[in-house]
């Protein structure tokens, strides 16, 4: 098959995580800003990026002061569930983590997707400094997502509403397409592409469908991501061959 275009393809699931923390260590580097924003995706291959970012190889070349971390999607659960991206990311970086307490921002999940959703599209736009976003002016520096077994990515399902969101930044998905079936808060396509980098983390042999589907054309979800500068992926040899 044809893979996407800027795809990288390492050994395994540490090795890209390993290449995914040099890069993001890049797109700090990129601007001078006082302020970094830096998307975050839940699944295991993103947390064990999160761990060698706080461990002893990275740990001291990550300007932590600056970055505030943002998500790209979570479950509608409360933050210390199993299946929150909130605990996970927690846990992944550390409780000790050199992450200031305000630069992590949580979507709100007490009151329901709807009300998570308002709430969290109103901190992304008082975080930009305006109420809508200027494509000259990109929301986030770097927005790390990864791709499902049916071509989705943050929690954006194939035929779901969320998908052709255009003038949301963030959406509430009340039903997911895929286990487990909880309502979920995502950002939309609007948000995810208001990027200076995207950068896809894709890792074992149950990736091959979906990538044969999108080098296929096929309309899926992680297909539609776009951005102000490149999107990447980078695979396993298992999701690759």
């Amino acid at each position: 098959m044809s893979l996407p275009a800027g795809t990288l393809v390492l050994a395994d699931p540490q090795a890209v995580a390993r290449e995914a923390a040099e890069r993001l260590i890049a797109a700090c580097g990129e601007t001078a800003a006082e302020r970094i924003a830096i998307c975050l995706s839940g699944g295991s291959t993103p947390k064990v990026l999160y761990g060698l970012l706080a461990g002893p190889d990275f740990a001291a070349r990550v300007p932590w002061e600056r970055i505030h971390w943002f998500f790209g999607d979570d479950r509608v659960v409360p933050w210390d569930d199993a299946r929150s991206n909130v605990r996970m990311v927690r846990e992944a970086f550390g409780h000790g983590s050199r992450i200031p307490p305000t630069h992590l921002c949580f979507m709100p999940s007490e009151d329901g997707a709807e009300a998570g959703a308002r709430a969290y599209e109103r901190s992304l736009l008082d975080f930009y400094g305006a109420d809508a976003l200027d494509p000259a002016r990109p929301l986030f520096d770097l927005v790390l997502l990864g791709l499902g077994e049916d071509g989705h990515t943050a929690s954006l399902f194939p035929g779901k509403p969320a998908v052709s969101e255009t003038l949301r930044l963030v959406a509430p998905v009340p039903e997911a397409g895929l286990a487990p079936f909880v309502p979920r808060i995502t950002l939309t396509l609007p948000a995810l592409g208001s990027a200076r980098h995207v950068l896809f983390l894709v890792t074992g042999a149950g990736k091959r469908d979906p990538l044969a589907r999108l080098a296929a054309g096929e309309d899926l979800p992680a297909g539609r991501v776009t951005s102000v500068g490149d999107v990447a992926w980078l695979l396993d040899e298992a999701a690759a061959r």
